[in-house]
């Protein structure tokens, strides 16, 4: 049988975490490992989590992000396939059973997800994956949509969510750089698009399982103002894209697609000029990062073995 951990980054999710612990407890599928790495919150987690004796906690004493809490929580199990998944995520009974019957049967799959719910009563989806636009934003496919079975086939799909994605060990070895599967030069927001889009230049298919289902609370998106959001995050939740093209673009297609890209920047930058001109200081992690960006990129070229036509296919729609 193939072996499974479950790893969980942690911030002031202290109201979340129980049902998110129970709903992996109870899975049908034997878990070998959950792991939970808190990034120095300042709510009662740990005494929560305390509660839990088969659940491995680390506290650290510093704030990592998405990215270093889930590449420290990589170091703590070597089972065949990791399950990242948020501390607001309840899984469905079955999530995990579902996607590994289907990655063991199809052995090129390096990584999957499940049909998420923003609210499961309404049936509104969360996610079904990711796509990407010709623009290169990537948006969370099905998001905000009632289900309406439109999204009840298994298929591939261009990435998935860092929700709840599930992992295979040779995957994450192949692509990991320096000891880094999730680039830390994104520390939150995009780096699963950016792990998507690399492990597709490796070689591996990417695929949505429906039958595994799960809730996801969404967190800040619908529930707070962007104002209640530190400015750290915001910055790089909009400078990511960037990172991430830099990082795995074909020059090609990028000028294939610019007029589409050129008309998307301005826009952004237009509401960034009105709306929140603190947002311009992101671009110095960009001129911070780009030399290492570029090493980067030339790593990602050395493990490529799909053509371009291969991943661009997935480019779709122009917003």
């Amino acid at each position: 049988m193939a072996s499974i951990a479950v790893q969980i980054v942690t911030y002031n999710s202290a109201d979340y975490i129980e049902d998110c612990l129970d709903s992996v407890i109870f899975q049908s599928y034997p878990v070998e490992k959950i792991i939970v790495i808190d990034n120095n919150s300042n709510d009662c987690i740990k005494d929560v989590v305390s509660h839990y004796s088969n659940v491995y906690f680390v506290q650290n004493s510093i704030n990592s992000g998405f990215v270093g809490g889930h590449n420290q929580g990589l170091n703590y199990a070597e089972t065949d396939y990791v399950l990242v998944l948020n501390p607001d995520v309840i899984l469905d009974k079955y999530y995990i059973e579902y996607i590994i019957e289907f990655m063991k049967l199809n052995e090129k799959v390096g990584a999957a997800t499940g049909k998420l719910y923003r609210d499961l009563e309404s049936h509104i989806i969360d996610s079904t994956g990711i796509n990407i636009k010709k623009n290169r934003r990537a948006v969370d496919r099905g998001s905000g949509e009632v289900d309406q079975g439109q999204y009840d086939d298994e298929r591939s799909v261009f990435g998935v969510s860092g929700a709840a994605a599930v992992y295979k060990r040779e995957m994450i070895d192949m692509i990991s750089e320096d000891g880094q599967f999730f680039d830390e030069s994104f520390f939150a927001y995009k780096e699963d698009v950016d792990v998507s889009w690399r492990a597709r230049l490796a070689g591996w298919e990417i695929c949505f399982v429906p039958k595994s289902i799960a809730k996801h609370e969404r967190g800040w998106k619908d529930n707070k103002s962007r104002k209640n959001i530190s400015l750290k995050t915001r910055k790089h939740s909009y400078i990511n894209r960037h990172f991430y093209v830099i990082k795995n673009d074909n020059l090609f297609y990028f000028l294939l697609h610019f007029p589409f890209i050129f008309i998307y920047e301005v826009t952004c930058l237009v509401y960034i000029i009105f709306r929140e001109p603190k947002l311009f200081s992101a671009y110095k992690l960009l001129f911070k990062e780009y030399k290492t960006l570029k090493k980067k990129k030339k790593f990602i070229q050395s493990c490529r073995i799909a053509p371009s036509k291969k991943i661009y296919q997935y480019f779709k729609g122009i917003w």
